[in-house]
């Protein structure tokens, strides 16, 4: 599973307190793909004297920034992990770069798929980066109001389900809390979006925001890699109410809760409570 919105803050929140302020000594880059556009060399000596000042999450990817007008921006994809370790840490088998600090502590990005990317690029340059520059509103941002909501539904003839994963539309939503919204708010993953109703849409505004609180105040769902920063487990997995579910009884009804393939995504929704 791609972490998402709530996992992704999790680990901005627990890398946040021990690494402002830290001044990078250097990077050892043991897969050079996961270093975008840059010469790992190159990338080395660019982040040595670099403060970081802050962190930010940006939908699903993660900025530092940095003194000296440089921001790195970390994309976990599917199985990325950034763990934050001292030297005498046991490398894990899929570490594949060490960010080393001028105090000895470690941050190491670990990835069994390699998916994951990291860039390095001046601040001014943020909003032309691939990704993250189409980046739809933030779903726990003031710019996500239930009036952008329902005039953005108003409008969309695709099913409800592919448009929450799309992240132009809303930044940060994967399929767990996709389903588990349309869940909460009763909606059959496969309606079409412009058919939802006032109340449905308000139902499903209110669920998004609530799915995407409880995963963060649960730090994160830890089904298969997803750790945070300190390499703790999340515990929101205990409170799914249907993702990953499907043939068990739905929690609400009872009937059994159904998995299919909707805009190539798995969803997982129960039949009776969220009819077409």
């Amino acid at each position: 599973m791609m972490p998402e919105l709530p996992e992704v803050e999790t680990v901005k929140r627990s890398l946040e307190g021990k690494l402002k302020g830290k001044t990078f000594a250097g990077a050892e880059v043991y897969l050079d793909k996961i270093v975008k556009d840059i010469d790992p060399v190159d990338f080395d000596q660019k982040l040595k004297g670099k403060k970081i000042t802050g962190i930010e999450r940006r939908g699903k990817y993660l900025i530092f920034y940095l003194t000296g007008g440089l921001a790195m921006v970390v994309h976990l994809r599917m199985t990325g992990q950034l763990l934050y370790c001292s030297p005498e840490q046991e490398k894990a088998k899929h570490t594949h770069v060490i960010f080393h600090f001028s105090d000895s502590d470690q941050l190491r990005f670990v990835d069994q798929r390699q998916f994951g990317r990291i860039h390095l690029v001046p601040v001014k340059e943020l909003d032309n980066l691939p990704g993250l520059k189409s980046l739809g509103v933030e779903p726990l941002g003031k710019t996500f109001t239930r009036e952008f909501f329902k005039k953005e539904l108003r409008n969309r003839r695709t099913k409800i389900k592919p448009l929450l994963l799309d992240q132009t539309f809303v930044a940060g939503i994967g399929n767990i809390y996709a389903d588990e919204a349309l869940f909460r708010a009763m909606i059959n993953p496969e309606r079409v979006a412009a058919t939802l109703s006032p109340r449905e849409t308000a139902r499903l505004y209110m669920a998004i925001k609530e799915v995407l609180q409880e995963g963060i105040e649960n730090k994160g769902t830890s089904i298969k890699d997803y750790l945070d920063g300190e390499g703790n487990q999340g515990t929101n997995q205990n409170n799914l109410r249907v993702y990953g579910r499907h043939g068990e009884p739905c929690v609400k009804c009872g009937k059994t809760v159904e998995k299919k393939s909707i805009g190539g995504r798995s969803s997982h929704f129960c039949p009776k409570c969220q009819k077409l």
